[in-house]
């Protein structure tokens, strides 16, 4: 099992589509693995495989509070289904976008169908924290960021605060 390297913004390659797996064999289950250990060192509760530069439609999380059992989700190919009811995710953040946080309009209920780690059909009904982290890990999974859901003036903000960190170095 290996850390891997946590893409961020402003790396292109974070706003591809990814491309579906489409065989769960032992590189998938490796890629599994070392991103379980990327996102619990990080720490995160979720992590899309195009975070660590791999363009698979594949996630990992682990919404169980710090204190308790971790209990590893894995994700393959999911689409959400449907969505119902509307909710700030408050201070959203991204291992992606690091150093920056902001409320984001997410829906409240999801429903979300993929696979799991040995390919068998899942669905899950999602509310709650594991709504958000659902829908944002899946939005990376589609080339998009949070910060693509905010006003475009926050956007810029941050956008200019990048590119002046990135001048600095």
């Amino acid at each position: 099992m290996t850390k891997l390297e946590i893409l961020t913004y402003p790396n292109t390659f974070l706003f591809r589509p990814t491309n579906p797996v489409e065989n769960i064999d032992g590189k998938i289950q490796d890629l599994i693995e070392d991103m379980a250990v990327t996102m619990y060192d990080a720490p995160g509760i979720g992590l899309a495989a195009i975070q660590v530069g791999h363009d698979k439609s594949l996630l990992v999380f682990d919404v169980s509070p710090k204190d308790e059992k971790r209990s590893l989700q894995v994700l393959i190919n999911p689409k959400i289904i449907s969505k119902e009811g509307t909710i700030i995710s408050e201070e959203e953040g991204c291992l992606s976008v690091p150093d920056y946080r902001a409320d984001v309009k997410r829906a409240e209920k999801i429903l979300v169908q993929g696979y799991d780690r040995e390919g068998k059909p899942l669905q899950i009904e999602a509310e709650g924290l594991l709504s958000l982290v659902l829908q944002h890990e899946i939005d990376h999974l589609n080339g998009v960021l949070f910060i693509d859901h905010l006003s475009s003036l926050k956007r810029q903000m941050y956008k200019r605060r990048v590119k002046k960190n990135l001048r600095k170095k």
